[in-house]
């Protein structure tokens, strides 16, 4: 959050003209700098991201893990009891049965190259304890993460981003934006956790409309 800051400083960057977005990670990181920062932005944007990670969790174990494959989920979870996470078929599992219905909703092999570049450049000394081994839930550091009853003391103009099949709720995501100060929510049917790609017109074309609005003085 203080980098962030720091960045904004660098740049020059105010209420005038500085609009935060935040995707996943990057979201819960937007939540916790307006509640600090607020003051030096214009609009925030909330992508794909609850504000409550034992919520996530709770999403996760009720709606996501039941759709999936028993015999898969439950080999899945050895890997994770074993910690093994660094075994091939555990990510490979994770990504037939889980990744490519709700991280991207694309066939792996043609996912987008920033993606695989991502993917193949996670830092798991930093992902797995802040995170857990893997998107199927959080487990790490941030597992007691909450800002739910924190939300209504963001007061900027803010667009909250949820989307169908997303590993997060998007029924959380959509009472976010009602639970903050001046919020919008933009629902993106056809778009998984990285609904930018795979929903990516309805996606835009909110995004943009949001940040035209705020600068028009239409919020």
């Amino acid at each position: 959050m203080e980098e962030v800051e720091q960045v904004r400083l660098a740049l020059g960057l105010d209420r005038e003209n500085f609009y935060l977005y935040g995707q996943s990670w990057g979201g819960l990181l937007a939540i916790e700098y307006a509640l600090k920062y607020q003051q030096h932005l214009k609009g925030l944007i909330i992508s794909n991201m609850m504000a409550s990670i034992p919520q996530y969790n709770a999403y996760a174990h009720a709606v996501l893990m039941p759709g999936m494959d028993p015999v898969a989920l439950a080999e899945i979870q050895q890997y994770e009891a074993a910690g093994d996470y660094e075994n091939p078929r555990y990510m490979a599992l994770l990504i037939e049965h889980h990744y490519v219905h709700h991280v991207l909703r694309m066939p792996a092999e043609v996912w987008p190259d920033p993606v695989n570049r991502a993917f193949k450049h996670i830092n798991a000394a930093i992902y797995v304890p802040m995170q857990g081994p893997s998107e199927l839930g959080a487990s790490g550091k941030l597992v007691d993460w909450d800002r739910t009853a924190d939300l209504a003391r963001i007061a900027v103009p803010t667009l909250v981003v949820g989307a169908q099949y997303d590993t997060m709720d998007p029924k959380h995501m959509k009472w976010m934006a009602d639970a903050v100060g001046h919020g919008r929510y933009l629902y993106c049917p056809n778009g998984s956790h990285m609904a930018l790609y795979d929903d990516q017109a309805v996606y835009f074309r909110g995004l943009i409309q949001f940040i035209q609005d705020v600068d028009a003085g239409r919020f």
